[in-house]
């Protein structure tokens, strides 16, 4: 290799180097990565922590969850049960209605026929209180204790309705399992 040298032109010194206005120096942009690089690391050390945080939540939630789970089903058996006990009363109740509106429409028959009703016969469902046109509780119980002198046991007297037109009832039943009562003349 051949080197052209010229005498007027001064020799360059390698270990001595002027900056040049606007260019940054070799220190001050190792000092701005270095600084970013530890900003950035900042910026992930705290992402992972609150990722740490969030996915050990959704653990805590998870196994909440399975508990509703379990929950759930017992409320379901709980529920059920008292579902079957209600279905079994008003099936009780639909046989005890069944059964009196056949005694009153075998009473009715026999209206119709002439024959008496046996007033011994047993009532199937609960009595029912008395009904009076145009009385108060005050006269019932003046008229009790009149009627009873001393007894304490109220007595009612039961009006008893004129003979109408014998309404029977359709019994219809829905797929759901829900019964309704039509009144037909």
């Amino acid at each position: 290799m051949t080197m052209i040298s010229e005498p007027d032109v001064p020799a360059i010194e390698l270990g001595h180097r002027e900056t040049v206005p606007g260019k940054p120096s070799r220190a001050r942009m190792i000092g701005v990565i270095a600084v970013g690089a530890v900003l950035v690391t900042a910026v992930n050390v705290t992402a992972a922590v609150y990722l740490y945080r969030g996915v050990d939540d959704l653990r805590t939630m998870e196994a909440r969850l399975g508990e509703l789970g379990q929950f759930e089903q017992r409320i379901g058996a709980r529920i059920d049960t008292v579902n079957n006990g209600f279905q079994s009363r008003f099936e009780a109740l639909d046989r005890q209605l069944q059964a009196n509106f056949g005694q009153i429409n075998g009473n009715v028959a026999r209206l119709e026929q002439g024959q008496p009703v046996a007033a011994s016969e047993p009532a199937l469902g609960a009595p029912e209180p008395a009904i009076t046109d145009n009385t108060t509780v005050a006269d019932a119980s003046a008229a009790d204790q009149g009627a009873n002198a001393g007894d304490g046991q109220p007595s009612f007297k039961r009006k008893v309705a004129p003979p109408g037109p014998n309404p029977s009832y359709q019994r219809i039943q829905q797929p759901d399992g829900k019964v309704y009562y039509k009144k037909i003349n």
